[in-house]
């Protein structure tokens, strides 16, 4: 993949989880107020219409504070790969203000274990500092170690 490192934000991980797990808890909504914002704050709703084009919508409570995160699923790759961007909602609506392409690749480690890299795509230099800014690497791999926590105990 070709990064961009002033529009790429990347952070990988190896964790204690098969891909195959940590591909469902991604995909399902049952799953996704388990590890999806960094605790406190919690996923209120999720909509999840798993297929190109399909709605991938969250609402979040930061502070009681609710925040909407409407977008779309680009490319679904089982078990290896998911990417979804906030620049379009369902049925190819554009957003007003799109902030980010997220990019999801799994691979398998064996061992019940993967390499999970997540990839945060802006589409200025500016977006990605502000994304930086706002705290990124932590929030982000905050959630990584819930997914972990979460899918272990899913095991």
């Amino acid at each position: 993949m070709n990064l961009d490192p002033e529009l790429d934000l990347v952070l990988a991980r190896e964790i204690a989880a098969p891909r195959e797990l940590i591909f469902e808890c991604w995909t399902q909504e049952r799953h996704i107020p388990n590890f999806f914002v960094p605790k406190p704050h919690k996923v209120t709703s999720c909509k999840i219409d798993l297929r190109v084009g399909g709605a991938f919508n969250t609402t979040f409570d930061v502070e009681g504070n609710e925040m909407a995160n409407n977008g779309v699923w680009l490319e679904i790759v089982p078990n290896e790969k998911l990417v979804f961007t906030d620049t379009y909602s369902e049925g190819w609506k554009p957003a007003a203000e799109p902030f980010m392409t997220a990019i999801l690749l799994l691979e398998d480690l064996g061992n019940g274990r993967c390499k999970y890299t997540a990839i945060a795509r802006h589409r200025s230099k500016e977006t990605a500092e502000s994304h930086k800014a706002m705290g990124f690497y932590d929030g982000w791999g905050t959630v990584v170690s819930q997914l972990e926590a979460y899918a272990q105990g899913l095991k």
